[in-house]
Order: C-alpha cells, then sequence, then structure tokens
C-alpha cells in the first residue's frame, strides 16, 4: 500500500512541472501612450465680421461764417446706434505674446441731435453713416484665450444737418447741411476665445479720437449758411467672429 502511495505521488510531482508549461504565456499588453497637450495657435490670417453698438459725442461751437472768430456755443449731443462690418488681419506668436494687424470696415448709424444754445430756433443733427479701422495689435494667449490692446488710425464719414427746431413755423425743414470724412486716432482692447481649430469669437471696445473741424453748412441751394467747429469722440463694443487659416493646433508631450 505505501509503495503504491509514494508512487503516485512521484508521478504527480513529475507532471506538474509539464502542466506549468503547458499554460497559456501571459499576453503582452502595450504601455499607455503619454499624455499630450494641445496649444493653440493664434499665427495666420484671418477674416470675420462684427456687429455692436456705438455712441459719438458731438458738440458745436458757431463761429463767425467762414471759418471767423467764436460767437458762441450751441450745445452737445450723443449720436448713438447700431453698426456691422467687417475685419481682415494677420497675427502672428511668440510663446504666448501675439502681434498682429488689421483692417477694420463698418457700416454704422449712429445719430443724434439737439436744439441749439445759441440760435433756439435751430436744430443741429449729426450722424455716423461709415468708419475704418487700420491697427496694429499686441496680446497676451492663455492657450485659446487671447487679450489684446490695439491702436492705430481711424477714418469716419459724418453728416450733419440743421434743422427748424420743433415749436416753430416750418419745424423739420432742412435749413443747411454738410458732409465730411474725418481722420483721427483709435485705441481698443479686446478678449477672444477660440472655441474651434480656426474660429473664434470675441468682444471688443474701440474709442475713436477725432478732435476738432470747422465746417459750413449750406444751404439746399448750396449758399453758404453757417460755420460750426464741432468737437467728436467715438465710443464702440463690438461681438466679432473670425475665420482664421494657419497652424491651429500645436502638440507638445
Amino acid at each position: 500500500m505505501k509503495k503504491i502511495l509514494f508512487a503516485t505521488i512521484g508521478i504527480v510531482a513529475l507532471s506538474a512541472p509539464a502542466s506549468a508549461a503547458d499554460l497559456a504565456a501571459r499576453p503582452y499588453t502595450k504601455a499607455p501612450a503619454p499624455m499630450i497637450a494641445t496649444i493653440y495657435d493664434w499665427s495666420g490670417f484671418y477674416i470675420g465680421i462684427n456687429g455692436g453698438g456705438g455712441s459719438s459725442h458731438k458738440c458745436w461751437d458757431n463761429v463767425v461764417l467762414g471759418g471767423g472768430a467764436f460767437v458762441g456755443g450751441e450745445g452737445c449731443h450723443n449720436a448713438t446706434g447700431g453698426t456691422v462690418g467687417g475685419q481682415i488681419g494677420y497675427r502672428w506668436q511668440s510663446a504666448n505674446w501675439v502681434f498682429g494687424l488689421e483692417g477694420q470696415g463698418n457700416w454704422a448709424d449712429f445719430s443724434g441731435d439737439n436744439v441749439s444754445v445759441l440760435f433756439p430756433a435751430q436744430r443741429n443733427r449729426s450722424k455716423i453713416d461709415a468708419f475704418g479701422l487700420i491697427t496694429g495689435q499686441v496680446g497676451y494667449a492663455w492657450n485659446n484665450v487671447l487679450f489684446y490692446v490695439k491702436g492705430g488710425a481711424a477714418v469716419v464719414a459724418d453728416k450733419y444737418n440743421i434743422y427748424t427746431a420743433p415749436g416753430f413755423a416750418g419745424a423739420g425743414t432742412l435749413l443747411a447741411s454738410a458732409s465730411d470724412n474725418r481722420w483721427g486716432g483709435t485705441v481698443g482692447a479686446g478678449l477672444e476665445f477660440g472655441f474651434a481649430p480656426n474660429w473664434s469669437v470675441g468682444v471688443e471696445y474701440d474709442h475713436i479720437f477725432l478732435g476738432t473741424r470747422t465746417l459750413t453748412l449750406n444751404s439746399p441751394a448750396g449758399a453758404p449758411f453757417q460755420t460750426d467747429r464741432i468737437s467728436q469722440n467715438v465710443d464702440m463694443g463690438l461681438v466679432r467672429l473670425n475665420y482664421r487659416w494657419g497652424g491651429p493646433v500645436i502638440a507638445k508631450y
């Protein structure tokens, strides 16, 4: 009986290594790929649309017809309204700093009026029909978020009209008018968010300095009617949507 028991133990002991060898080899598992951080790149040409609102503050001072000595102040008004337009530009990025050049053109309808303090029978009205901006930009990017400041030149298309004031005979009758394309400077700031590889949306504030300009307004018949020295500044808030060509994303391991 003991011989049978010892023989059985020996057979089990000899067969165990062979059984272990017959087990399937452990499958090979590939190491997980390293994490990849993507960096949004603001470099490239872009084109876009914008829209918003603005206000132009204008003050009229009457001077002797033809541009002589000061006669008296006629008061001020804010010409307000909406605007829509487009922009095109180029940006290049160095580390987190972003530099750019941009041209912008907008249709506008900023209008307002006031009754003349000096001539109560007259109502002075102004309107901005359009404006353009040519600016440089300097910005700082946090990946797909860009803050920038801008500055450069601006041109504004103005119209001025004088009407008979309410409460007087012929109220609303056009007495005189003038048109003017006025150049000045502009500064602004914006915040832009890249929401897709080539698309970004942002908000922007711009201030336009237009100084003072002396204009002679003519009657509908073309005769000189009145000369005013008119000062003007413009403030605007815009929402912008841009599409950019360029390398939108850089992979960084």
